[in-house]
C-alpha cells in the first residue's frame, strides 16, 4: 500500500520564496499548500489538516510567533518549523519556547531543511505506528508498556503474542536494562494464568542458602535464623507464573532441585521430608550466554533445555535507535506530572544527542536520563543543558574523532597531491607547462601549489 503524501503548509509573505519552497517540497514528494500571512495560516489550519507547517517569523499582518501560539492553542500536536533571518535569531528562540519544533536560518540550507522535515514527520508518526502495531496483534493482548516501532520490537511482540497463551516455559535473553521483567509480566497478563499470581525472584541478589529457601521454602529450624516456617516462591506462584530473573547466576548446587520442580511439578522445602505439589509456569531471564556457561560447567545443560522451550531475545537500545524518541516521550509523560513541571517536549538538539548516544544501560538508562533532565529543566523544553554529562561527553568525543579523521584525511590528500606534482615534474624533467597538462590543471594552479608545498 502506497504511503499517503504528507501535507505541508508554507507560510511566508515573500511570494517568490513560497514558490521556490513549493516546487522544492513537491519534488520531495510532499503535498504543499501556502498562506501569505500568519492570520491566514491560523484560519486555514482550523479548516484543513496538515502534517507539518513551515512558517516565516517576520510577516506584516500577523507575525510567525503570534500565529504559532494561536495554532498551538488549537492543535498542540502539529510540528511547526520556523524560518528566520540572522537578525531575528532571538525571535526564533522565543518561538522554540512557544512550542516550535525547530527553526532554520534564511537563506535556507535545503539539505538541512529536508532532514529537519523528515525528522519532524518521523517524530509525529511514532505514536501512530506503535498504536497500529498493537491493533494488528489483536485486542486480546495488552502490551501497552512495551513501546517501540523498530523491526526488533515488532518481531518480539509478534512472537510474544503467540507464546503468551501457551503454558510453555520461556527464556528471555538480553542485556541489563532492556526490560526483561516487563516482557515477563506481559506474557503472564496475556496467558491463561493471568488471574493467578506473578511472583518474581532475583537469583543474583541472594546467597545460596537464602535463594534455596526463597524458592522452595523452609521449616522452622532448617538453618540458623530460620525461626519460623516459610512458604517458598514456588508455592506462592501456584497456578500462576514464577519469574526467575538472572537465572544464569543460580548456584550449580541449587539447579538440580529447580530441574526437579520443573519436570515433576513438586518441591521439597528445606528441613522437611514432605513433597509439595506445585503448578507453576516458569519464565526465566538472563544477560549471560547460558551455552557458554554450560561449557564452563556453571550451568546444567538439561536445565537449560527445560527453561529454553521458547526464547525471546530483546535487542539492545543501540540497535533500535528509532525507538528512542517514542521511549523518551513516554518517560517524559511519566516524570513531568510527578515533578509538577510544565514541560512540553524535548528540543531537536537534545533529541539528536539522545539518538547519538550508545546507551550501555539500555532503556533503564534512558529512563534515568529523562528523569534527570525533567528534574533540572526550568523551561518548557528539555535542552542539551539538562541531559546527563555522560551523554554530552560522548557527543564531544564523536565530534573530536570526526574532526581528527577529517584533519587526517586533509593531510593525507595534501600528501598525495604533493607526491603527484613531484612525480609529474620528474616525468617532464621540470617542464611546468607539460606537468600542468599531465595533471590536468592550469600552469598558474600548478605554480601556486608548488609554492604551497615549498617546491619552489
Amino acid at each position: 500500500m502506497k504511503k499517503p503524501q504528507a501535507k505541508i503548509l508554507v507560510v511566508d509573505d515573500d511570494k517568490a520564496h513560497v514558490t521556490t519552497l513549493k516546487v522544492l517540497l513537491e519534488t520531495w514528494g510532499y503535498k504543499v499548500s501556502s498562506a501569505s500571512d500568519g492570520d491566514e495560516a491560523v484560519s486555514i489550519v482550523k479548516n484543513k489538516f496538515f502534517d507539518l507547517i513551515l512558517m516565516d517569523i517576520k510577516m506584516i499582518k500577523m507575525n510567525g510567533i503570534e500565529a504559532l501560539k494561536k495554532i498551538k492553542d488549537y492543535n498542540p500536536a502539529i510540528p511547526i518549523i520556523m524560518m528566520t533571518a540572522y537578525s531575528s535569531v532571538e525571535s526564533a528562540v522565543e518561538a522554540m519556547k512557544s512550542g516550535a519544533y525547530d527553526y532554520l536560518i534564511k537563506p535556507l540550507d535545503f539539505d538541512a531543511l529536508k532532514i529537519t522535515i523528515e525528522r519532524a514527520l518521523e517524530h509525529v508518526n511514532l505514536k501512530e505506528e506503535n498504536k497500529k502495531l498493537k491493533e494488528v496483534l489483536g485486542e486480546n493482548f495488552n502490551f501497552n508498556n512495551i513501546i517501540g516501532k523498530s523491526e526488533g520490537i515488532k518481531r518480539l511482540l509478534e512472537k510474544l503474542a503467540m507464546v503468551a497463551p501457551s503454558d510453555a516455559n520461556v527464556l528471555i535473553t538480553g542485556e541489563s536494562g532492556t526490560g526483561k521483567e516487563l516482557i515477563a509480566r506481559a506474557i503472564h497478563l496475556n496467558s491463561n494464568r493471568k488471574d493467578g499470581p506473578f511472583v518474581a525472584v532475583n537469583c543474583a541478589a541472594l546467597t545460596e542458602t537464602l535463594l534455596e529457601s526463597e524458592l522452595f521454602g523452609h521449616e522452622k529450624g532448617a538453618f540458623t535464623g530460620a525461626d519460623r516456617k516459610r512458604k517458598g516462591r514456588f508455592v506462592r506462584a501456584n497456578r500462576g507464573t514464577l519469574f526467575l530473573d538472572e537465572v544464569g547466576e543460580m548456584p550449580i548446587t541449587i539447579q538440580p532441585k529447580l530441574l526437579r520442580a520443573i519436570q515433576e511439578g513438586e518441591i521439597n522445602p528445606l528441613g522437611s521430608d514432605k513433597i509439595v505439589k506445585v503448578d507453576v509456569r516458569i519464565i526465566a531471564a538472563t544477560n549471560r550466554n547460558l551455552e557458554e556457561e554450560i561449557n564452563r560447567g556453571n550451568f546444567r545443560e538439561d536445565l537449560y533445555y527445560r527453561l529454553n522451550v521458547v526464547n525471546l531475545h530483546i535487542p539492545p537500545l543501540r540497535d533500535r535507535t528509532e525507538d528512542i524518541p517514542i521511549l523518551a516521550e513516554h518517560f517524559l509523560h511519566i516524570y513531568v506530572p510527578k515533578n509538577k513541571k510544565d514541560i512540553k517536549g524535548i528540543s531537536a538538539q537534545a533529541m539528536d544527542l539522545l539518538l547519538k548516544y550508545r546507551w550501555p544501560g539500555n532503556v533503564r538508562e534512558l529512563e534515568n536520563a529523562i528523569e534527570h533532565a525533567v528534574v533540572l529543566c526550568s523551561g518548557n523544553y528539555i535542552t542539551e543543558r539538562e541531559l546527563p554529562l555522560r551523554i554530552k561527553k560522548q557527543k564531544e568525543q564523536i565530534d573530536n574523532k570526526i574532526e581528527h579523521q577529517s584533519s587526517f584525511m586533509d593531510n593525507s590528500l595534501e600528501e598525495l597531491e604533493k607526491k603527484a606534482i613531484i612525480a609529474a615534474l620528474e616525468k617532464t624533467k621540470g617542464n611546468k607547462s607539460k606537468a600542468a597538462r599531465l595533471l590536468k590543471i592550469t600552469r598558474r594552479t600548478l605554480y601556486l601549489k608548488m609554492q604551497k608545498y615549498g617546491l619552489i
